[in-house]
C-alpha cells in the first residue's frame, strides 16, 4: 500500500497538512532539527523564517540518510517558540514547505513551547517517516557527500 492522504467523512480538505496519513513500509523516526548548519553547527540567522527553512532542510537531508524523500514523510510536529512570528511568516514558512517538500502534505501540528534546548533556537521540526517496501533504502557514501553538497548550496 502506497502512502495515501484520508479525511474523515465531512471534514474540510485541509490546506498544506493531512489529517491522516496510512500506508506500510520502513518506519523513519527523525529526531529534531533546528535551523543550524550541521556542519558548522550554528544557527543560520535569528530569523523565525530562515530557521525555519533550515530546520525543513535538515530534516531532508536526515531522511535522505536513511534513504527516504520528502514524499515519505507523514508527520511533522513543529515546535515554535513564538506563535506571532510563526503567524506572522506564515507565507514564507509555507513556501518553504512547497519549495522543499514538493506539494507533498503529511500529517502536522504546531506545539508552541517556553523555550528549546539551544536558547536562540526559534523551531524544531521532528518527523517521521514510511518508506514503503521494495525501495532501496542503502544508504551510500555518495549519497552522504551529495546530502553535504546540498547544504552547502542551500546557505
Amino acid at each position: 500500500m502506497p502512502i495515501k492522504q484520508v479525511n474523515p467523512k465531512g471534514w474540510p480538505d485541509p490546506s498544506g497538512f493531512s489529517h491522516v496519513i496510512v500506508g506500510e513500509g520502513k518506519l523513519v523516526a527523525i529526531a529534531g532539527q533546528i535551523g543550524c548548519d550541521p556542519i558548522t553547527e550554528e544557527l543560520v540567522s535569528d530569523d523565525f523564517a530562515q530557521q525555519s527553512r533550515q530546520a525543513l532542510a535538515n530534516v531532508l537531508t536526515a531522511l535522505e540518510a536513511a534513504g527516504g524523500k520528502a514524499e515519505h514523510l507523514i508527520r511533522l510536529t513543529w515546535y515554535i517558540t513564538d506563535r506571532d512570528a510563526f503567524l506572522r511568516h506564515s507565507a514564507i514558512i509555507e513556501d518553504a514547505h512547497r519549495e522543499e517538500l514538493g506539494g507533498h502534505s503529511p500529517a502536522m501540528s504546531v506545539v508552541v513551547v517556553a523555550g528549546l534546548l539551544e536558547p536562540r533556537a526559534k523551531v524544531q521540526i521532528e518527523a517521521t517517516a514510511l518508506i514503503k517496501p521494495g525501495v532501496n533504502t542503502k544508504v551510500t557514501k555518495a549519497t552522504k557527500v551529495k546530502a553535504k553538497k546540498k547544504k552547502r548550496s542551500s546557505r
